[in-house]
């Protein structure tokens, strides 16, 4: 008799650290801690609250010990912060986080940019930090960033993401997070690079996809990764997001519209989709301007329409 057919998705959150980390306005710890109030009231069960970087590089997420502090109290939520170096898996376990990203990217001079310190350096440094968060007994992402195509050097070689992955998997990373920084990804570049990764032995129960959304093509990747096995996607309400060091990048898939979309194929996120918009909704008042999300526009629409209607 064949298994019961598995139809839950995770839609892993990055609003409140990928989403703020490359705008103009600095919103206030309060609001960013709204925001994740309202994320965790929609269904979301693992949400990237904050960025434990050098203040100076990431002003934005200057805040992290106070959003950590103030994180409303879930057992079965995840919170998660980005850590890029020892320094930052300390701060995190001080804080009392139980779960970390680490970055670096397949492409060497991506890499250089956004670490100031070469992919072998990199390497060698977060081998050391997955290692000692799982001793500490810490769950760990491994985001790999310009998987399939970087800013400064165009195409970057498969092979290149695939022994990255492999070494951080033998370090003893719990996910591997192939990252379309540029947005430049089409689906079927999605599903060459996923069979390839596949095919060296990284378990695709294992991987995860960040896609940007410069092309308008961030649903239409997700779901060639849909049909390839993955089942983790990450997104940002109403679309926002971006990396300093990736010139051109538009905003993440916005969470809104990959629950619309895979809902409606028949799959289950258990994320409430009009509590998503609220949330997203909120988070453009915030940050005082209009957000690129398609179902957030809609919601937007509606609730004007109705408020006139009401008036």
């Amino acid at each position: 008799m064949n298994a019961q057919f598995d139809n839950r998705l995770t839609i892993y959150e990055v609003s409140p650290r990928d989403g703020l980390q490359n705008e103009s306005t600095v919103i206030s710890t309060r609001a960013k801690v709204e925001l994740i109030h309202r994320l965790v009231a929609s269904g979301m069960k693992d949400i990237e609250v904050t960025s434990f970087v050098r203040p100076s590089w990431i002003p934005q997420l200057a805040d992290a010990a106070e959003v950590v502090a103030s994180l409303p109290a879930h057992d079965d939520v995840r919170y998660w912060g980005l850590i890029p170096n020892r320094r930052g898996l300390d701060r995190a376990i001080d804080c009392g986080l139980s779960h970390v990203a680490t970055f670096l990217s397949a492409s060497e001079t991506h890499n250089q940019k956004n670490l100031n310190r070469t992919q072998r350096e990199t390497l060698a440094a977060q081998q050391e930090v997955i290692e000692t968060a799982k001793a500490e007994g810490l769950t760990v992402r491994a985001y790999i960033s310009t998987v399939f195509g970087c800013p400064y050097e165009g195409y970057v070689n498969v092979e290149q993401t695939i022994r990255l992955s492999q070494a951080l998997l033998e370090s003893g990373a719990d996910y591997i997070v192939l990252g379309d920084t540029i947005g430049s990804a089409n689906p079927a570049q999605v599903k060459r690079v996923l069979r390839s990764v596949a095919e060296a032995g990284v378990p695709i129960d294992q991987t995860a996809l960040h896609m940007h959304d410069t092309r308008g093509t961030a649903v239409a990747n997700v779901i060639a990764g849909l049909n390839e096995g993955i089942r983790i996607f990450d997104g940002s309400v109403a679309g926002v997001g971006g990396c300093p060091y990736a010139p051109g990048a538009a905003g993440n898939a916005a969470s809104e519209d990959l629950i619309a979309v895979l809902e409606s194929m028949g799959w289950s996120t258990g994320i409430d989709l009009d509590l998503a918009c609220e949330s997203g909704a909120f988070l453009g008042e915030e940050l005082g301007r209009s957000l690129p999300g398609r179902m957030h526009q809609v919601y937007l629409a509606n609730r004007e329409e109705e408020e006139s209607c009401s008036a």
